[in-house]
């Protein structure tokens, strides 16, 4: 959750964290993409029921989604900026970055608020602008951190703190994603269960 000039902003409220179904007092919610670890529908509900004043930010492509629950947002993408209660909202960058050449791309959108932090969601682009703090992906299927740290060089912020973690706290998508691609070319992916005995 961000804060600035008493503006209270929420970002992804997705599935590895739970809590911002809680959060009281949200004026905006800003959404970069569609994967459930970002966008939790019923998450998304129940901070809209106990923040009826709060306003979502995001894509084309999440918007599509946000129609079917009949869910009201605003749309701001790459190139595009929206004035939150005076606090600018900055939008930058068009794609996921890629996962595998098997898996297609899904917009993307980072945003930059108050000319200050700058949440480039799933990656790694440069708003080409002055970053005074960055929220620096860390972990992730589409990613390696020796290119979170090539990032965070290249945008120079004068901090960053990470972001992206919560695949380290629970396997989710190094589970789900590999299989999708190398069943279909006839290649086995079995996850190893603790106490549990597999024969190969």
């Amino acid at each position: 959750m961000i804060e600035e000039n008493g503006v209270r902003i929420l970002t992804d409220p997705g599935t590895y964290s739970m809590q911002q179904s809680e959060v009281k007092n949200i004026d905006f919610v800003l959404i970069t993409h569609e994967h459930a670890d970002h966008l939790h529908i019923e998450s998304l509900q129940a901070l809209l029921k106990n923040n009826p004043q709060a306003k979502v930010i995001t894509n084309k492509s999440v918007g599509a989604l946000l129609e079917k629950e009949n869910i009201a947002f605003s749309i701001v993408e790459d190139g595009q900026n929206y004035d939150a209660n005076g606090v600018l909202i900055e939008g930058f960058g068009k794609d996921h970055a890629l996962m595998h050449t098997s898996i297609p791309p899904i917009q993307n959108t980072g945003y930059f608020i108050a000319n200050k932090l700058f949440y480039p969601g799933d990656a790694f682009t440069n708003p080409g602008k002055q970053v005074e703090v960055l929220a620096l992906p860390v972990a992730g299927p589409w990613m390696r951190l020796l290119e979170a740290i090539d990032y965070a060089l290249e945008i120079k912020p004068k901090t960053c703190f990470p972001v992206h973690e919560g695949i380290l706290k629970q396997p989710g998508s190094t589970h789900v994603i590999p299989p999708k691609v190398l069943e279909p070319n006839g290649i086995k992916f079995v996850v190893l269960e603790i106490d549990k005995e597999h024969e190969f």
